[in-house]
């Protein structure tokens, strides 16, 4: 199950919060969508994070993800927290929203989630196609390296609120610098107080863009570089190098 869509369901979605470990600042995200302009579109919105906190602090900003259980938690944290917002359920490569946005963005490199060039262009063609005249893409990106060894094998866990333990461990891993991707195949249980563990299976895909590859296919979407943070990032293709590129109509 490469695909975002199939990857985040079930278990998976009940194991994410608990197990991510990466957790978003919503302020650079609300400071982009102010200083570009509303409406914002975040893109691979998930369970809602950061997407409601600018929602809560009277930006408007939509959603959209392609995985529908991912969609319906963050509906529900939407409904817990009184928010009005409108989340679409949409693969990014083929959405069609019926509205175009002075800022969309995605928080963190959620783009490398698409397992090749040819989808990572239509993704940014459908972009442009919802990018308002003058408005702006965001795209953090990240030149991913191989999983370290020792992390292999290795779980990582926490306790939801049945007791129950979570836990995920990346098992095996291809890593292919020549195509850009990693394949690390991983593993989710559920291991509750009683009763049976559950457990799935799922091959993580990541294809990663260095900042010449992303130009190429921006270019070709009829999009073109604004600028890039750090500035430093020019050129580089450092293995863990993480920079942020702004696009905007050609």
């Amino acid at each position: 199950m490469t695909d975002p869509a199939n990857f985040y369901t079930g278990l998976v979605v009940q194991a994410y919060s608990a197990l991510k470990a990466q957790t978003f600042d919503p302020a650079p995200y609300a400071a982009f969508v102010r200083s570009h302009g509303q409406p914002g579109l975040e893109v691979g919105c998930g369970a809602g994070q950061p997407l409601l906190e600018l929602v809560s602090n009277g930006l408007d900003v939509d959603g959209v993800d392609s995985s529908p259980d991912m969609i319906e938690q963050a509906r529900t944290a939407a409904r817990q927290q009184g928010l009005d917002v409108r989340l679409h359920v949409a693969r990014m490569e083929q959405m069609d929203l019926g509205r175009q946005y002075r800022s969309i963005y995605l928080a963190g490199p959620t783009f490398q989630l698409l397992p090749d060039d040819e989808v990572a262009l239509r993704a940014l063609e459908a972009f442009r196609r919802h990018l308002a005249p003058g408005g702006t893409l965001m795209v953090p990106l990240w030149v991913a390296g191989p999983t370290p060894a020792e992390q292999l094998g290795a779980a990582r866990e926490a306790v939801d609120d049945s007791g129950a333990v979570l836990r995920y461990t990346p098992v095996s891993e291809v890593y292919d610098p020549a195509t850009r991707t990693r394949r690390t195949a991983v593993t989710y249980e559920r291991v509750p107080t009683t009763g049976p563990r559950e457990r799935v299976d799922r091959e993580w895909v990541i294809h990663w863009q260095t900042l010449r590859t992303i130009t190429e296919l921006a270019s070709q979407a009829g999009l073109t570089v604004r600028n890039v943070e750090p500035p430093s990032a020019a050129g580089d293709a450092d293995l863990g190098a993480e920079f942020t590129v702004f696009l905007t109509h050609a």
